[in-house]
């Protein structure tokens, strides 16, 4: 399956982080062709993509938001557990894992995807069913994050037995007065940080499954964080528990 990424920085990204195959490349005519996109017409150029020179009613026509480039390219290539045990086996650290569980708003995502970049998240986890996925539009709300991530769609039930086998504790995150806070749990070794859905949080069967449950602390009058602050910050806490590696 094919599909478009567009936007200068999604689609610089998704070049460099050459997982995907590449077909099209289009750019606005006329365009100043330096810094970030004279990059991406160079790369193309180097890898034998077509570039195709539209006139920015077309592109404007086609696309929303496309700062005059776009590109076609292969879908998403999803990973595996191996893959993200691997990872952080090569890079000697705990594995650190992100589980997302039913989110719904492809924002949510892309923001929970762009922190997990930035933080150092070997591996992310989604459902099978009942959840977003990586589109075009989660690549280029993630700024092209994604494109560095290594994500698995799989039966969380399963992928959470098996990374239990390796040692890893899962820590969901929620607000009920059984969790516990931040100071109480270590965040520092193998860990795979649980974020529920929007509407309900975790499924039970994957709260069930949870070794810790963890609430952050609020003061204010607001009832509680959204799943991607939330999720955000609890990462933060995550890395800084590891020294900020």
């Amino acid at each position: 399956m094919k599909e478009w990424i567009v936007g200068r920085n999604p689609v610089y990204e998704v070049i460099a982080a050459e997982k995907r195959q590449l077909f099209n490349l289009h750019v606005k005519e006329g365009a100043n062709v330096k810094g970030r996109l004279g990059d991406i017409v160079q790369f193309c150029r180097t890898k034998d993509v077509a570039i195709k020179w539209a006139p920015s009613q077309e592109l404007d026509a086609r696309f929303q938001n496309h700062q005059g480039v776009a590109i076609e390219t292969s879908g998403y290539p999803y990973s595996n557990l191996d893959a993200i045990l691997d990872l952080a086996s090569q890079r000697g650290e705990p594995p650190f894992i992100l589980v997302l569980d039913t989110l719904q708003d492809p924002q949510n995502l892309a923001s929970l995807l762009r922190t997990a970049e930035i933080v150092g998240v070997h591996g992310v986890l989604l459902p099978l069913r009942r959840t977003v996925t990586v589109t075009p539009a989660v690549v280029k709300a993630s700024s092209g994050a994604s494109e560095h991530l290594l994500i698995t769609q799989t039966n969380l039930a399963k992928a959470i037995q098996a990374l239990k086998e390796e040692n890893i504790w899962f820590v969901g995150l929620e607000g009920s007065p059984e969790a516990q806070p931040p100071g109480e749990i270590d965040l520092g070794g193998p860990i795979a940080l649980v974020v529920g859905g929007e509407e309900g949080g975790m499924r039970s069967l994957v709260r069930s499954s949870c070794d810790f449950l963890m609430r952050l602390p609020m003061r204010g009058k607001i009832e509680s964080l959204n799943a991607a602050v939330a999720g955000s910050v609890a990462l933060y806490l995550a890395w800084d528990a590891r020294g900020f590696q």
